[in-house]
């Protein structure tokens, strides 16, 4: 999510589809603006297949916001917060704008109920899709369902998790020397309730009229709270600060049948 730097009114891509297009990352490297050669941490915003890219601090100092912003009202979903605005004589160069997540900092998807969905979409002569649709930032290696002895979640599994843990495998090499051991444990809140955005190509921003909304419509509206809309990803907030990397191993702890999802904006 974003905020106009016209109005202070947040953008979604629910409204314009052309956002997929835009890619966010963090890199280290000095500061544009500092004299000195120290490496900064940065949040680099690009449009994708282009050389368009804004780039400003992660962590920006007191100084650094009093130098280069206005503290201003701006709107998030009905609600009213202040927000750091770009002063006009660097909005005279570049558009500043502020991402927030769009509703939980964690979502976490299932490969196994990705296959499962795929295979309805290729039954009806649909393309499949990838998992990038769902836009998660954890994916969890489902099951392989003609495997016997994966012990990986099974598709739609995710539905009943309540508590779930992310920590590195023994003798994982690199991720060991690298990250440590310490685990992540994370609360898994809600089932996430979809819109149409997984209909958008996140390669072209060109958006299906139909799929896979209308498949997961079919059977996928399984919750009391949001009956609606159909549900695809798991909700989440992580207990403590953490490392984690592709290749650590996930485990579910704890588990319910109680997840009712509760409208907040």
């Amino acid at each position: 999510m974003f905020v106009s730097g016209d109005d202070h009114r947040f953008l979604t891509i629910r409204d314009n589809s052309t956002m997929t297009l835009i890619e966010t990352a963090f890199a280290t490297c000095p500061s544009p603006a500092a004299s000195g050669s120290e490496d900064i941490e940065h949040l680099v915003i690009s449009i994708k297949n282009t050389d368009q890219k804004v780039m400003v601090p992660a962590r920006p100092t007191e100084q650094w916001l009093k130098d280069n912003t206005t503290l201003e009202p701006v709107e998030i979903w009905d609600y009213e917060t202040d927000g750091y605005v770009y002063k006009d004589e660097i909005n005279a160069m570049t558009r500043g704008e502020h991402e927030f997540p769009g509703c939980h900092v964690g979502l976490i998807a299932n490969e196994a109920s990705l296959r499962e969905l795929n295979q309805r979409l290729a039954k009806k002569g649909a393309d499949e899709i990838t998992v990038e649709r769902f836009r998660p930032n954890i994916i969890v290696r489902g099951k392989d369902e003609e495997n016997d002895e994966d012990t990986a979640p099974g598709a739609w599994s995710e539905d009943s998790w309540k508590r779930v843990r992310i920590v590195n495998k023994p003798n994982s090499g690199f991720l060991s020397t690298a990250l440590g051991s310490n685990a992540v444990d994370i609360d898994v809140q809600a089932r996430c309730a979809r819109c149409q955005v997984p209909n958008v190509n996140p390669e072209t921003a060109e958006k299906n009229q139909h799929e896979p909304w209308d498949t997961l419509v079919s059977y996928r509206r399984i919750d009391e709270g949001i009956k609606w809309k159909p549900c695809f990803g798991m909700l989440s907030v992580p207990r403590a600060d953490g490392h984690i990397a592709v290749g650590m191993r996930f485990e579910v702890l704890e588990t319910t049948e109680n997840h009712k999802y509760m409208k907040g904006f």
